[in-house]
């Protein structure tokens, strides 16, 4: 079975373990919030979703990673051998627009993933209102895939994006793995 690690993380109170928890099908800690300490590692099987013929399923490790900054020291270690990241933030909290930036610099840039390696997720909180077209990004976020996420109003449709991005991740490293044994071969 294939294992992918997927990094999920953002500013502090933007919906990482809402969507950690939607995603992998954990109901634990719903309705209430508790800032994640550090990090928080949950497993997620999908049996159909590699279409390599060698591979029979995947495995996620979804890391949810804290947002607050007081864990930097610990940001090296949790990227280790990581294979997508996911950066989650409130589209209407401002702050959240300027951190992202940050994020996406230490989270996909110094670990020189590729810009499809990378999901960026405007979470909209319930009762929001969910304004999901007036965000402008600016380089180089404006880039990369972004989906907004409601769950009150459209959680299958965010299931599907997500899973959408979960193949993506998949057919990356069976590229890398084909590679590899080509490089062994010859």
């Amino acid at each position: 079975m294939l294992k992918a690690k997927v990094l999920l993380v953002g500013p502090r109170e933007s919906g990482k373990s809402v969507l950690a928890n939607f995603i992998s099908e954990n109901v634990e800690g719903i309705g209430s919030y508790s800032p994640t300490q550090g990090v928080r590692i949950l497993e997620y099987e999908k049996p159909n979703l590699n279409t390599n013929a060698k591979g029979a399923g995947c495995r996620f490790e979804l890391w949810d990673c804290s947002g607050d900054q007081k864990f930097e020291t610990c940001w090296p270690a949790l990227m280790k051998d990581s294979h997508g990241v996911i950066i989650i933030f409130n589209p209407e909290l401002p702050s959240h627009l300027k951190e992202i930036e940050m994020w996406y610099s230490c989270f996909v840039q110094q670990q020189s993933l590729l810009d499809s390696q990378c999901l960026l997720v405007a979470h909209h909180k319930p009762g929001s209102g969910g304004d999901t077209e007036d965000l402008s990004l600016a380089y180089p976020l404006n880039k990369l895939k972004l989906i907004h996420s409601n769950l009150e109003e459209d959680p299958e449709d965010v299931r599907m994006e997500f899973i959408k991005y979960f193949k993506s991740i998949i057919t990356l490293i069976n590229e890398s793995r084909e590679r590899e044994e080509m490089s062994i071969i010859s």
